[in-house]
């Protein structure tokens, strides 16, 4: 059965090249479009879609406030589709902790074009948000965590020197929700962690100043030569690789460009081949929510050099892709719910 989409997008032409891109795929079947959501509302509650491919900033009702509506009533799988602008990249990510499991971000100049160019990509992402399992509301007790207002630690003060074993971090589709929950249950002095969350450029370093806002730790995005030492957080920029080294004890980021790797810039599998070069057995693993196998082969060879790997569980996982093809693999130490990975990481910690 093909999957059902609908568009809410203002823009006469994005709605007309995307009715022209999915009519072209016998999987996906266009089910609507409408320029805003007080015409999409009664439609879609009537005849509920697969998927729903929504504009963020739109006259009358932004997308934002449309969303939120939608996770509250009936959680439908929603791309977000967003300018690059800091008001439209600020809106989707707040779309991401409403509970949206994608972006797709495009420009203001060329988007036909655009449109037509990342058809695949479109597509694919489209398919793998009609096989998630949104998760409505599963932030709303993060607004009032202590850790938003708690004043940062001087690193200076954690000991950040005696760091020597490392946590990185592979996630895709959910992830964004998932990594949240993950470390805003962390104290400001734990390990430090290097991630790889698949998101588009421009996305990154507004999703670590956001996460930093929320988290004791320090959270940034990641710059060639970042040291990696307790209470930080280094975060892969989009479109670029993330790998770790070593040199003199400690452990620093290096951030380069670089082909695609499964498909993604950034890729978990460099990040996590790269720990397993410098590490080894002195680094823990996780492997989060997210579509494909990003990641598992990397984890198997952590695994076979003395990592200590997780994986997340298929029942609080947004898309079971990621950890799925770990486990298959033999790459998995254990398999755990998303609530008992901070607790993991701080085990990890305790043991020295």
């Amino acid at each position: 059965m093909a999957i059902k989409v609908y568009v809410v997008d203002d823009s006469a032409v994005v709605r007309q090249t995307l009715m022209h891109l999915l009519q072209g795929d016998a999987e996906i079947e266009l089910m609507g479009s409408a320029p805003n959501p007080l015409i999409a509302g009664p439609v879609i509650r009537k005849n509920r879609p697969d998927v729903l491919l929504l504009d963020i900033e739109m006259p009358g009702m932004d997308g934002l406030t449309f969303l939120r509506q939608i996770m509250d009533e009936a959680p439908i799988p929603t791309v977000i589709c967003s300018t690059l602008t800091t008001d439209g990249s600020r809106m989707a990510l707040e779309a991401l902790s409403a509970g949206a499991v994608a972006i797709v971000a495009k420009p203001r100049l060329g988007l036909k074009q655009f449109l037509e160019d990342s058809r695949r990509e479109l597509l694919q992402t489209l398919k793998t948000a009609a096989r998630s399992r949104p998760r409505a509301g599963m932030l709303a007790a993060r607004a009032a965590s202590p850790a938003a207002t708690a004043p940062k630690p001087p690193i200076a003060g954690l000991h950040a020197l005696s760091v020597n074993k490392p946590v990185v971090i592979g996630s895709s589709t959910g992830g964004t929700q998932a990594l949240e929950l993950v470390l805003t249950s962390l104290p400001g002095d734990s390990p430090g962690i290097a991630i790889v969350q698949h998101m588009p450029e421009k996305f990154t370093a507004m999703y670590a100043q956001r996460l930093d806002g929320l988290c004791e730790m320090n959270i940034r995005e990641a710059k060639d030569g970042d040291r990696l030492e307790r209470g930080v957080v280094l975060i892969a920029p989009g479109g670029r690789h993330l790998q770790l080294r070593k040199a003199g004890g400690q452990y620093y980021a290096v951030v380069a460009d670089g082909p695609p790797v499964n498909r993604h810039k950034p890729s978990v599998d460099v990040l996590f081949r790269s720990a397993a070069e410098c590490a080894g057995k002195d680094l823990l693993a996780l492997i989060l929510t997210g579509m494909g196998d990003d990641g598992a082969r990397g984890m198997k060879l952590l695994h076979d050099r003395g990592a200590r790997t997780i994986a997340q569980n298929e029942e609080t996982c947004v898309v079971f892709g990621m950890p799925k093809e770990a486990i298959k693999l033999g790459a998995v130490d254990e398999v755990l719910p998303l609530s008992q990975m901070a607790p993991a990481i701080r085990a990890f910690d305790a043991r020295g």
